[in-house]
């Protein structure tokens, strides 16, 4: 994992960097204040209500098996950056990216975002699984960071992380009939040390930090109170999503931004070979080569 560019720490302890580095994961407590939790409450309630109008998920909310207008079940926001102006001020301006930028230096880049809703009374297990097969990039920098919005206590199905395992083996998420399952297969799960899981749990306000190649899961919420969980990812700026595999390309629009100060760099380095790359024209700006090297004639 690429080290900081800068020794200035905006919100971890080099303590808390070290734990990263070393075990894969670590969990800050009350990083947020009560004004940031009642802006993202408020925020998260109003896709809640939305919720309620729909019989089936859309591109925007996904909804558990047992959703109703009376009792909304929403199982996840996609994309939340995208689709409200607190989300997208945390993310890219917030403690959350002083957070990135502590772990990845500065700039770094933003790759997506979701909130996980997880129900009072049994809202859904996630199962033991690795978050890079789902989005690979040119490296292994990519981390998620989550926010508790609300206190998260063992009942709740807090997410368990597996110390040290995020640079260990990469797990095949098929199962054996070759479908994608997004789970490890619970005959490889034997050569993982699940005795050592640790449950982050932690009061509102709390930031979960997690490498992309961290096994992780997390169990049922058999509370009687919702655990949304807020989620963003980022990577080192010369880190870069391939796109045509997995969730890579359905990221949302605000994907690839940078955050922090700082220019995103004009080499990229893939199985250790470094070259010259062309700008990101991702968004416009680019016609044919012909233009480009007309232009450059003149």
């Amino acid at each position: 994992m690429t080290a900081p560019s800068t020794s200035i720490l905006r919100r971890l302890t080099q303590a808390q960097v070290d734990q990263y580095r070393e075990r894969g994961f670590v969990l800050v407590e009350s990083v947020l204040d009560d004004e940031w939790l009642d802006r993202l409450r408020a925020a998260s309630n109003e896709f809640v209500e939305a919720s309620r109008a729909l019989t089936e998920s859309d591109a925007a909310l996904d909804l558990e098996p047992d959703h109703t207008a009376a009792e909304p079940r929403l199982r996840r926001l996609i994309n939340p950056v995208d689709r409200h102006p607190v989300f997208h001020e945390l993310a890219l301006n917030g403690p959350v990216a002083d957070i990135a930028l502590d772990l990845l230096g500065e700039p770094a880049r933003f790759h997506h975002s979701k909130l996980n809703y997880k129900w009072s009374g049994g809202g859904e297990a996630v199962e033991w699984h690795q978050d890079i097969q789902y989005w690979p990039h040119t490296d292994f920098t990519p981390l998620t960071i989550g926010v508790y919005l609300y206190d998260v206590d063992d009942e709740m199905g807090p997410m368990g992380v597996v110390p040290g395992s995020h640079t260990g083996e990469l797990f095949d998420l098929y199962d054996d009939a070759r479908r994608w399952t997004g789970s490890i297969r619970n005959d490889d799960l034997s050569r993982v040390d699940l005795d050592a899981v640790e449950w982050l749990t932690g009061p509102a306000g709390s930031v979960t930090v997690h490498n992309c190649g961290a096994v992780h899961g997390s169990t049922p919420n058999q509370s009687d109170r919702v655990r949304p969980l807020l989620l963003q990812t980022y990577s080192a700026v010369d880190s870069f999503p391939l796109l045509g595999v997995g969730a890579n390309g359905r990221t949302g629009g605000v994907s690839g931004t940078l955050i922090g100060d700082g220019a995103a760099p004009e080499t990229l380095t893939v199985n250790g070979r470094t070259m010259p790359a062309a700008p990101d024209w991702s968004r416009g700006g680019y016609t044919t080569i012909f233009d480009v090297q007309e232009a450059a004639r003149s």
